[in-house]
């Protein structure tokens, strides 16, 4: 390869001849992103530490997200709201989440990562902080408030998963974004425990979303000191092409065609569409179940904070044996079947599904056999989380890496969580109106609305198997085009097809 001081700059887009489909390259980094960049290597003790601060504020978000959850009974009856209502919490945090992501998604492939994860907690501690001082005739400043949660998190969601790809590679990547990722389940566990808790002993919700923002504000420190700005691809292309910025406009093209990517963001929607819903209603809609077999007495709701802490414990053990499992199965796997990681998802959600069906049809008769079926389905669904991150950085170049995690973050909770929880909610709501004053029918309404679940479910275990037949291609031109070589056009020939 000649010096960059002898060749000139080039460019391979899109926009070029039809054997480059895959990105942009050029022989010098960008003027935008030189100064944001550290130029120097970085340690590996460094590098670990940066992971365990990640990992650390990944927790305190998903521990926010879910608190409201754990309290939702509370809320119900503070603001005197209904099942439709109450999910709007939960509908405008995604949609303002999902939206805000792409922007978040652009600025973290060109601009300084690092600033744009701190100003993203900052805003995420504020506004956290905020939402715990509404009154009871204030239920939409609470809605406000918590779709400005969504806008921080979207900035370090977005971001934070790039970094670790740029600072590890291969296996070791593999286990540190298993790391990072194993903190969705082990902080939405501990974020029913923390919200049942704290109401519990304070008598007061409100309480409850106080924790996260103390916890997060050590968070911002560590981010601040502690955490590097590797360059992008550094991981990937030392003593190897740079690889320079293109438009917006030419990465959404990149994205579009890179089946891996397209096909594995349908099935993260179906997932997100799934565990958007349970994880919001599993606690309530347990606690009518045992109001329905008598087991817990109970005029009013909220009744018993118990079912909160046995979800969330459950929640916790299950995310951390599903993703060590799920990773273990991958690096068994990886090097003898080339698509074994998309296969691994869809055999996860196709499992799940029947187990979640079955565990909300035995929760009239027998709460220890729907835990069970539940633990048993949450693990499975558990093995993808570390999978489907590392799929999305070893298909796409590190430059569009952030694009990626924003777009697929958008498609996913603008089809999946952010209507999920309503939308079960709407359900039981449209239901109510059969037996208004039966606390069994508040248990049936919503068990009706819970059965959508495991259809999209199998759906999404489809989506899985369709990302199979084209992960090895993808990743393959991915590679190429980070080592500084244009890949060739998939093949179209009838028996390729």
């Amino acid at each position: 390869m000649a010096s960059n001081q002898h060749r000139p700059k080039t460019r391979l887009s899109l926009r070029s001849s039809t054997t480059v489909r895959y990105g942009s390259m050029s022989s010098e980094q960008p003027d935008v992103d030189a100064s944001s960049v550290q130029t120097t290597s970085i340690s590996l003790r460094r590098s670990y530490i940066a992971v365990a601060v990640l990992c650390y504020i990944n927790l305190l978000n998903y521990m926010d997200r879910y608190t409201i959850a754990g309290v939702l009974l509370s809320i119900q009856k503070y603001f005197e709201i209904a099942d439709s209502t109450s999910g709007l919490l939960q509908t405008v945090f995604i949609c303002s989440f999902m939206f805000l992501a792409p922007v978040f998604g652009y600025l973290g492939d060109r601009y300084d990562r690092k600033l744009i994860m701190i100003a993203g907690l900052t805003v995420w501690i504020v506004t956290t902080l905020g939402s715990s001082f509404v009154k009871k005739s204030d239920f939409w400043v609470l809605v406000f408030t918590r779709a400005l949660v969504g806008t921080g998190e979207a900035s370090y969601s977005t971001i934070a998963p790039t970094i670790i790809g740029d600072l590890f590679t291969g296996n070791q990547r593999t286990l540190m974004i298993s790391f990072f990722y194993i903190f969705i389940p082990v902080g939405s566990g501990l974020g029913y425990i923390m919200g049942a808790t704290v109401a519990n002993a304070t008598g007061d919700w409100r309480w409850a979303l106080r924790i996260s923002p103390a916890l997060g504000g050590l968070g911002l420190l560590f981010l601040v000191f502690l955490i590097p700005n590797p360059p992008r691809g550094a991981s990937e292309t030392q003593g190897g092409a740079k690889m320079g910025n293109t438009s917006y406009i030419e990465d959404i093209k990149y994205l579009l065609k890179n089946r891996s990517f397209v096909w594995s963001s349908f099935g993260v929607t179906a997932m997100a569409f799934v565990t958007g819903a349970l994880a919001f209603w599993t606690p309530t809609f347990l606690s009518r179940a045992q109001v329905t077999q008598s087991l817990e007495p109970c005029n009013e709701e909220p009744c018993n904070p118990l079912d909160s802490y046995i979800f969330g414990a459950i929640t916790v053990v299950t995310g951390v044996v599903g993703v060590f499992l799920g990773t273990y199965i991958s690096k068994k796997l990886r090097d003898r079947l080339p698509n074994a990681d998309p296969l691994i998802c869809a055999v996860g959600m196709l499992s799940s599904s029947p187990c979640f069906f079955i565990a909300i049809i035995l929760a009239a008769t027998s709460i220890p056999a729907t835990y069970t079926f539940i633990a048993i389905g949450e693990t499975l669904l558990s093995l993808n989380w570390a999978i489907l991150a590392d799929i999305l950085l070893y298909v796409v170049v590190p430059t569009r890496r952030a694009t990626a995690e924003a777009l697929q973050i958008m498609v996913c909770h603008l089809l999946g969580d952010a209507g999920s929880p309503y939308l079960i909610g709407a359900i039981s709501d449209a239901l109510r109106n059969y037996k208004p004053e039966s606390l069994s029918w508040n248990f049936r309404r919503l068990e009706y609305g819970f059965l959508l679940c495991p259809f999209i479910g199998v759906l999404g275990g489809l989506f899985f198997l369709m990302t199979s037949l084209y992960i090895k291609e993808d990743r393959k031109a991915a590679e190429l085009l980070t080592s500084g070589q244009a890949p060739a056009p998939p093949e179209t020939s009838t028996e390729s097809v």
